[in-house]
């Protein structure tokens, strides 16, 4: 293990024990409350970010050495911002649906009615909302990539280029039909049992997982 490495785990164990220590997850949530756009932004920006440190690092064998991080981080920090009103939405959403008989509804306080309504409230965010999300992601990365991280050249950058460069097929097969109904759906139905506080941060955690199963599986992939 890199020095690197460590410093990467102890950032991580750091920004964690925050919501574990009582007096610092007050303020955390808190903040949350009061701030929700800004501690969205700031809590997807860093741990996304780390998450993508870590994938190229497992890619590459350096957590650095790519142009354009500073502007991804920026529009994790954007994205984080979408997450917020997104998740609020169709929470609220599914919840008046319920209630007017449009979806299945357990009209009590079980530990199923509440796992139905957060199976509910992902899947339904999943098929209408992260595909259009994935996609200006992927469009967004790959301005980055052509442009190497130079706003200048990325304004002159045609937009048929960058959706050129994007494999569809792939897009659709694999992160629409499989990451989507075997990993966002399960992991979002999770989320949505928590408090509503720790909503944007798990979703930022959660694509930390995604991208170290992703990256070990291509790592045995190219092994074999």
């Amino acid at each position: 293990m890199k020095k690197s490495d460590l410093l990467w785990i102890l950032v991580l164990l750091g920004l964690t024990s925050i919501i574990v220590i009582p007096y610092t997850r007050i303020i955390f949530e808190d903040a949350t409350a009061s701030y929700p756009y800004l501690m969205g932004f700031i809590k997807t920006s860093i741990l996304a970010s780390m998450g993508e440190r870590l994938v190229h690092r497992l890619k590459t064998g350096s957590y650095f050495g790519e142009s354009g991080i500073f502007l991804k981080f920026l529009i994790w920090g954007f994205l984080g911002m979408v997450f917020v009103i997104t998740f609020k939405v169709y929470a609220s959403g599914v919840y008046a649906a319920e209630q007017a008989n449009l979806l299945p509804l357990i009209n009590n306080d079980s530990f199923v009615a509440s796992l139905l309504t957060a199976f509910l409230i992902s899947t339904l965010m999943n098929l209408f909302f992260a595909p259009s999300f994935m996609l200006f992601h992927r469009i967004t990365d790959q301005y980055i990539e052509l442009s190497h991280g130079n706003i200048k050249k990325m304004i002159h950058i045609p937009m048929s280029d960058v959706i050129g460069q994007i494999d569809f097929v792939k897009f659709f097969n694999f992160v629409i039909l499989k990451t989507i109904p075997f990993f966002w759906i399960p992991a979002h139905t999770i989320t949505f049992l928590l408090p509503e506080n720790y909503r944007v941060l798990m979703a930022a955690y959660l694509s930390v997982i995604l991208g170290i199963l992703l990256s070990i599986s291509k790592l045995k992939v190219n092994k074999a």
